[in-house]
């Protein structure tokens, strides 16, 4: 109950900053154009595509381009979510404060786990309604609509857990910013390194999460993939809980 009472106080600071509606009007005008790209490509191919049996249809070359450009501009803007949630609480002094209240790390955790992720999941819904727009004059492959909200879905709640682990361990939120863009930009492209390479490395394709994201973006649910959600997520949050355990240990 306590991790709720907190994500709605840290919503609602939130929104009361010019970022969280900066980001989210940028975030609209940009994947907007995009959206209207796509279509502009897709109906300037549809007469090649009428003969081809099989070909694909308005999901897979609008709908699916979309959730992966949104996945690039949340690779950059979830760092600037996150960077302030534990780190400024340090930075301001006040994380005594928050150590002494009758609450446990954990809910505090969760508590602002949640917050972030209520607020990727109003972009993600904002997202969600071009797609739906479509459906006045077409249809979509609802089936791959929805393994694309899913994995939109799973990535938000990765980006979320990572930042909010590099917030717990820096002391300024810039150094938590640039830490959090720099370890997703990695485990973003570190399957290159085995493609790239003679002998292409599985372990390397297994920790890259564009990978797992491709998959589930292109309508295949597989438990491995969602499994590698799941598991980065909770693996995140408990490292974080064990960081603040340590730091309300030693005050």
């Amino acid at each position: 109950m306590n991790s709720f009472i907190i994500a709605g106080r840290e919503l609602r600071s939130l929104f009361l900053s010019p970022l969280a509606w900066t980001m989210l009007g940028v975030t609209q005008l940009i994947l907007a154009y995009m959206f209207l790209t796509q279509i502009d490509y897709y109906l300037s191919i549809q007469p090649k595509l009428i003969g081809i049996p099989g070909a694909p249809g308005v999901t897979d070359l609008v709908v699916a381009p979309l959730f992966g450009n949104a996945a690039v501009i949340l690779l950059l803007i979830t760092p600037l979510l996150t960077m302030r949630v534990i780190s400024d609480e340090r930075r301001n002094k006040t994380i005594s404060l928050l150590f002494s209240a009758p609450i446990s790390i954990t809910e505090i955790v969760l508590g602002k786990f949640m917050a972030i992720f209520a607020f990727l999941l109003i972009i993600l819904f904002s997202i969600a309604l071009m797609p739906l727009s479509l459906l006045t004059v077409g249809e979509l492959d609802y089936g791959k609509f929805l393994a694309c909200l899913l994995a939109m879905a799973l990535l938000m709640a990765s980006f979320n857990a990572l930042g909010l682990y590099m917030s717990a361990i820096a002391s300024q939120p810039t150094v938590a910013a640039v830490a959090s863009f720099g370890a997703l930009l990695l485990l973003w492209i570190i399957d290159w390194a085995g493609s790239n390479s003679e002998t292409s490395s599985h372990l390397f394709e297994y920790i890259s999460i564009m990978r797992h994201f491709d998959n589930l973006l292109r309508g295949l649910i597989n438990s491995t993939d969602v499994f590698y959600f799941v598991l980065f997520i909770a693996g995140f949050l408990v490292l974080s809980i064990r960081r603040l355990d340590n730091d309300r240990l030693q005050k």
